[in-house]
């Protein structure tokens, strides 16, 4: 209901105390917005707003807010206003006007359209509108047949088109069927895979080398390999050569959840080798940790971040597995954790025994059972011996070094 309000008899700052707390409920609503604003100057204006004390100002806007249904800031704000310009008026508009080129029913025909073609983007919405007029010759879209794909997008964020539209909801991750979510639990057992990639850095907007790290996860054999790329062109020979480099039979092999591994190429491969594929689970980030560990420790520590070319993955690659596999398995010392319990139960991991993998998976009960066909243990004994970690070592050194002079002489 539209009341009009006189309070010509209301003069004093005790009437306005009093009328508070009489007429609490009571509600002045203007005919226009115009005329809510010229009342309050009116009222500014008979209470000399401007010479009150702190205390009766706010007795004058209690009473404006009471009235009005205004809040402390609006009437702050008109407040301010007032002294500035000596009236209450509302500004002018100055964003210019436009004039409506889309009807509203040309606004219910974009809904229509939407909700038949389960809100398609908004080019191929803007072909179906044009279609609709210039190949079909529907004339109700004449104007829609013009229309921009940002003023679709536009339209679609209103109210109108918002609750005549279906519902939608934003696009989901599909889901991908292709490995495990669970952690390996090798129980003591050689053969668990942990694998990661590696990349050796752009250039330029060139892509450089990619190293593939594989870490049985009981015994830290270490399998690296160099491709150019990671689609499966490359992966896929560079996988089964790498599971190939074992010594012993591969039972499960685990990665992340990243596109290169998690595919139907990558899981026909290890199907077809009979291996189990699992992958990370999610909020669950050191299921990946032992070889994203020795990514640092390993092959950034032999490779660097130097972006090295791709045209040179052969010749790594070749280098990996003559000089720096060999190395890893039968030289190269690994911590092996020990786990303690204290006296409150808290599992702590103490690293005392240091092996190479080699002897790691010498000392495992039953190791005859795990090993591949022609690999014996009489047979890893003596590749071990045939050179001594050091002689390994430096003539692993060696061949890296002629290896990068040919990346600083290219």
């Amino acid at each position: 209901m539209i009341i009009d309000m006189n309070d010509d008899n209301v003069m004093s700052i005790a009437q306005l105390r009093e009328f508070l707390k009489l007429s609490q409920n009571a509600t002045f609503t203007s005919k226009d917005v115009d005329e809510a604003y010229a009342w309050i100057g009116r009222t500014l204006g008979k209470f000399r707003y401007t010479r009150l004390q702190k205390k009766d100002k706010h007795i004058v806007k209690e009473y404006l807010m009471s009235i009005t249904g205004y809040s402390e800031t609006q009437i702050d704000r008109l407040i301010a206003r007032k002294k500035k310009v000596g009236r209450i008026v509302k500004p002018k508009r100055t964003q210019p006007t436009f004039p409506r080129v889309y009807t509203t029913e040309d606004l219910a025909l974009l809904i229509e359209v939407d909700n038949a073609e389960c809100r398609r983007t908004g080019g191929a919405l803007k072909k179906t509108l044009a279609d609709m007029f210039l190949v079909y010759g529907d004339k109700r879209f004449e104007r829609l047949a013009h229309i921009s794909v940002s003023h679709i997008y536009n339209l679609r964020g209103t109210r109108v088109y918002e609750s005549g539209s279906l519902q939608y909801t934003k696009t989901n991750p599909t889901p991908v069927n292709i490995g495990i979510r669970t952690k390996p639990q090798p129980e003591g057992k050689p053969g668990y895979i942990r694998v990661d990639s590696v990349h050796q850095g752009d250039l330029d907007k060139r892509k450089g080398v990619y190293h593939i790290n594989m870490v049985d996860e009981v015994t830290q054999t270490e399998v690296v390999s160099t491709v150019e790329g990671i689609s499966e062109m490359f992966l896929i020979p560079a996988l089964h050569i790498a599971l190939a480099q074992f010594p012993f039979r591969i039972l499960s092999f685990h990665s992340d959840n990243g596109s290169e591994y998690i595919n139907k190429y990558t899981a026909k491969l290890l199907n077809t080798l009979m291996i189990e594929q699992t992958k990370s689970r999610a909020r669950h980030c050191n299921d990946n940790s032992h070889v994203e560990g020795k990514n640092n420790f390993v092959v950034r520590k032999h490779f660097g971040y130097t972006h090295i070319p791709k045209k040179y993955a052969q010749v790594i690659n070749d280098f990996n597995r003559t000089r720096l596999n060999p190395y890893l398995f039968y030289h190269r010392q690994c911590a092996f954790a020990e786990e303690q319990v204290d006296e409150r139960g808290k599992i702590k991991k103490v690293y005392k025994d240091y092996r190479t993998p080699c002897e790691k998976l010498l000392s495992l009960e039953g190791v005859d059972e795990y090993l591949k066909e022609g690999v014996t243990v009489e047979s890893l004994k003596k590749n071990m011996m045939t050179q001594t970690h050091l002689v390994a070592a430096q003539e692993m050194q060696a061949a890296k070094q002629k290896l990068f002079a040919q990346f600083r002489h290219a």
